[in-house]
């Protein structure tokens, strides 16, 4: 689809399982942990820990209960470890993209500020971002219509687009602004699956999107 893009454009984008998938976030972060409580046979934890959740499992009871570990001090490597994720393909090149024809760029994004962060930082997009909207910081999670009023706030235009993923919880506000939804597209490695629940067009996207290649910035 097009996207008419010049310095009265705002396109703001939500990050997990948008901009990458928030899987690879969990399996770099399991990693880390297995690294921690079992140094020299890490893989052999990091398998059975990965099994357990793609089985519905809770791995950290799991693992309170074989290791002299916290339940807090599990959650402190999961949110803190330094994350190996990495872009979905073509996202660059419409951030260039936009970026070239004098438009701006947001992000709104559910979650704890230094963890958010730590995954922009490692997604390497910091210098493109306009406006970075977290829950943590302002107080809301999406769908509190607060969380994209804080992008008109911050980036004057006249023309607003929003790109996520959630059914659930990502365009309904931005529906009720007037602004433009996409949804991409679960490619199959998603957390949130259940898209097909949300039937009430408040929920939906304007426009559905398998890839960022789809995305034509005029």
């Amino acid at each position: 689809m097009d996207i008419k893009v010049d310095e009265h454009t705002v396109v703001v984008f939500d990050l997990d399982d948008t901009l990458y998938n928030e899987l690879d976030y969990l399996k770099s972060a399991y990693k880390s942990i297995a690294e921690f409580l079992l140094p020299d046979n890490w893989q052999s934890l990091y398998s059975k820990m990965l099994s357990m959740y793609r089985s519905r499992l809770n791995v950290f009871e799991f693992l309170i209960s074989s290791f002299e570990v916290s339940k807090e001090s599990l959650l402190n490597l999961y949110r803190n470890h330094n994350p190996d994720i990495q872009l979905f393909e073509d996202v660059i090149e419409v951030f260039n993209a936009i970026k070239s024809k004098g438009g701006y760029i947001g992000i709104i994004t559910d979650g704890r500020s230094a963890t958010q962060r730590a995954k922009i930082k490692s997604l390497g997009i910091e210098h493109y971002v306009d406006a970075l909207i977290i829950s943590e910081e302002l107080g809301s999670e999406k769908p509190n219509i607060q969380n994209f009023k804080a992008i008109e706030t911050s980036l004057k235009g006249k023309c607003y687009y929003y790109i996520g993923d959630n059914f659930k919880k990502d365009f309904i506000a931005p529906n009720g602004l007037g602004w433009t939804s996409i949804g991409l597209i679960d490619n199959g490695k998603n957390i949130h699956f259940e898209s097909y629940k949300e039937e009430n067009p408040q929920n939906l996207p304007d426009y559905l999107i398998i890839g960022f290649d789809e995305l034509r910035i005029v």
